[in-house]
């Protein structure tokens, strides 16, 4: 270990060659960057030592010197555990705080919630991780490929002998960690839908209830009742006081929007795009002011969500994933008025209707007073003249009618009718005998078709069928001998008899007499 410090004292002063010379190593073996091995230290340590001093001492070039002819070292070896913590205590001690510039590859999540990744370059990788603290503080979600800049510090791993980079923060190169973040979130929230058009809805008409979700001490607050008071007293309002930045300000508001749905809106159904999992369940009702208690046992037409201007960070609350599905699933619309003009937040995008300032909402969900009255006019002015045009349309039809002959004789419409019913009922009979009398012809020729193709027509025209004794039909004189009994089948009965002999076709002129006189009756049918 002396030798070893000998070395490391001697470093500011000698030459990488000189410790080349020493160990015998050459710059071209490329060692790895991540394998923590004693060479590559050394050499590192000629980079860091070389910025600390711009002197050179000559004694320290001679231990070096002296160190590399000495045939045998000059004291105890260390284990490897021992020269690996000094190394470790060397190393994170120089290295406690550094920026580290990289390209992301090999990145891993694991269920504790840490990140582990490799940060590279063209030349060389670096192991680091994240811890779980650090992640969540993240608002961007890190990927393969996503070039970083990292801080943190060098940490030594004795029992692998390897180091790593801990990062304690990092953000993404060429674009802000919150607006990757913000691209990130809405890219993945646009798949599921939860920005279509198809799904927002208009404003309700009439607007009797609101529901206000803003800061009790805010400018939006102070905006908006300004504007409504000036013009409507019509509309009811609930406020809902809330946090509207800083940690937890988005459980806040997302609890919020859901017990006003429970309390004063429909049933809300769970759904993906209806997802209130994680919002704090102790937001209770009595957290809320109401400028018209009256309005607590009264349905809510609307939730009107205010925060006044501010920057990227202050209005970050409103791009949180669990306030813009709260905001998405609400059953009662949504209208967000956050910040200014130029401030779109998520929730602006999920919300059925965005308004560009809190002062802009109250312009559109109150009708002034004026001018809902000359609306009204208007509207009673349409109807009269509507009514008086079908009056006057009635009156004239009722009074041609009336010159009808129809209405002179009322006797006759009813002669009429019956004189029509009438010959409807003649022409329905008639109608009837004919597709009968069609219907009767066309059977008749179905039964004369198939008694023409009946069997026993056949047999009346003086055919038999011939059965043997267990009836069945003997179709050659091949089938049956003799003695054997016979059945015969006429038109009119059936005919026992017992087979004598029998004469293959061809050999019927020797048939003999006694054979004829035999075979009695048996005349026009089978043998």
């Amino acid at each position: 270990m002396q030798a070893f410090m000998r070395i490391v004292r001697a470093a500011s002063d000698c030459s990488r060659e000189d410790y080349h010379a020493v160990y015998g190593i050459h710059a071209s073996e490329g060692y790895p960057f991540h394998h923590f091995t004693l060479p590559i230290i050394i050499l590192d340590l000629f980079d860091f030592l070389d910025k600390q001093t711009d002197s050179h001492d000559s004694d320290s070039r001679k231990a070096v010197a002296e160190l590399a002819e000495s045939p045998e070292p000059a004291v105890e070896p260390l284990s490897v555990s021992a020269l690996t913590f000094q190394i470790k205590s060397l190393i994170e001690d120089g290295f406690a705080d550094v920026l580290v510039v990289g390209e992301i590859s090999n990145l891993s999540r694991p269920r504790s919630g840490h990140l582990y990744f490799t940060l590279k370059d063209e030349e060389a990788q670096l192991p680091a991780v994240a811890w779980k603290s650090t992640v969540g503080r993240t608002k961007f979600e890190p990927r393969d490929g996503m070039e970083l800049l990292c801080r943190g510090r060098i940490n030594v791993f004795p029992p692998h002998g390897k180091y790593q980079l801990v990062v304690d923060y990092f953000e993404p190169l060429g674009v802000g960690a919150l607006e990757l973040a913000f691209r990130q979130l809405r890219e993945r929230l646009a798949k599921e839908g939860l920005f279509a058009p198809e799904r927002k809805r208009p404003l309700p008409a009439p607007i009797r209830r609101v529901a206000l979700i803003t800061s009790p001490s805010g400018a939006a607050i102070r905006d908006f009742l300004q504007v409504l008071g000036r013009r409507t007293q019509r509309i009811d309002l609930l406020i809902v006081p809330v946090k509207v930045q800083g940690d937890g300000a988005a459980t806040e508001i997302a609890g919020a929007i859901k017990t006003v749905n429970r309390l004063f809106g429909e049933s809300v159904e769970k759904s993906p795009q209806n997802d209130f999992a994680g919002i704090s369940a102790d937001y209770r009702a009595a957290d809320y002011r109401a400028t018209d208690h009256r309005a607590a046992d009264k349905r809510i037409d609307l939730i009107v969500l205010a925060r006044g201007g501010g920057s990227v960070e202050d209005l970050w609350t409103f791009n949180e994933e669990i306030l813009v599905r709260a905001v998405a699933g609400s059953r009662i619309p949504v209208v967000s008025a956050v910040g200014h003009e130029v401030d779109v937040s998520l929730c602006d995008l999920a919300a059925d209707i965005r308004a560009l300032t809190p002062s802009e909402a109250a312009e559109r969900i109150a009708v002034e007073d004026a001018e809902l009255a000359k609306t009204l006019l208007q509207l009673a002015r349409r109807l009269e003249d509507r009514l008086q045009r079908r009056l006057d349309t009635a009156a004239t039809r009722l009074a041609m009618a009336d010159k009808q002959r129809v209405f002179l004789k009322p006797e006759r419409l009813v002669d009429d009718r019956l004189h029509a019913l009438d010959m409807l009922e003649n022409r329905l009979e008639s109608h009837i005998d004919r597709h009968v009398g069609a219907a009767d012809r066309s059977l008749a020729t179905v039964a004369a078709s198939l008694e023409a193709l009946s069997p026993l027509a056949v047999l009346k025209r003086g055919f038999s069928i011939t059965l043997d004794a267990d009836r069945k039909r003997i179709c050659s004189v091949d089938d049956v001998g003799e003695g054997h009994l016979l059945r015969t089948r006429l038109a009119d009965g059936e005919i026992t008899s017992r087979m004598l002999s029998r004469i293959v076709l061809g050999a019927i002129p020797e048939i003999d007499l006694r054979m004829k006189n035999q075979t009695g009756n048996n005349q026009g049918g089978d043998l």
